[in-house]
């Protein structure tokens, strides 16, 4: 592992599955950050993780809801529910992530108010629940349910999301 809380080596983008492991593991690190900002402001970590969150958290959640949420919705009602309300709460997440990059763009030398760090608090729980979720429910189902050549498009499709080639082992 390295200061990241990362591995040292990522997954490529042909294990789109462990890629996406990786990254709830660097979003959770981000949220360490966020809150470690509610008791201690520092520009140069909220501005990293006002990054962060604009930038590679959507295209992660853009990875789910165009890849493999559409993959996988029409297998059962179950999972049909699954995606739904994990759909729902990356809305949440987006619309409680928009409150509070003024907060952090503006960085109050005397500090966060009561509001915004109850604002941060309530991200971050929905956030590391979220990532909990997928985890332990989305993520297996996913790598049983889609054969390699599909996962083989999904990784294809993230890797040009980001504008990086996409090499198969």
């Amino acid at each position: 592992m390295n200061d990241t809380g990362l591995p040292a080596e990522l997954p490529g983008f042909d294990d789109p599955i462990g890629l996406l492991r990786a990254c709830h593991e660097k979003m959770l690190a981000h949220l360490d950050l966020l809150e470690g900002l509610t008791t201690t402001p520092d520009a140069t970590t909220a501005r990293q993780v006002v990054r962060y969150f604009t930038t590679s958290a959507p295209l992660h959640h853009r990875d789910e809801e165009e890849d493999l949420f559409p993959r996988l919705n029409g297998q059962s009602m179950k999972i049909a529910e699954l995606v739904f309300s994990l759909k729902k709460e990356h809305e949440q997440l987006d619309q409680l992530w928009e409150q509070l990059v003024p907060g952090l763009k503006q960085l109050p030398a005397d500090g966060f108010d009561a509001a915004f760090i109850e604002q941060a608090n309530a991200f971050c729980t929905l956030c590391r629940e979220h990532i909990q979720r997928e985890n332990r429910e989305f993520l297996p189902l996913t790598a049983s349910s889609l054969s390699q050549q599909e996962l083989g498009a999904v990784g294809e499709a993230m890797a040009s999301r980001r504008g990086v080639p996409y090499s198969a082992l």
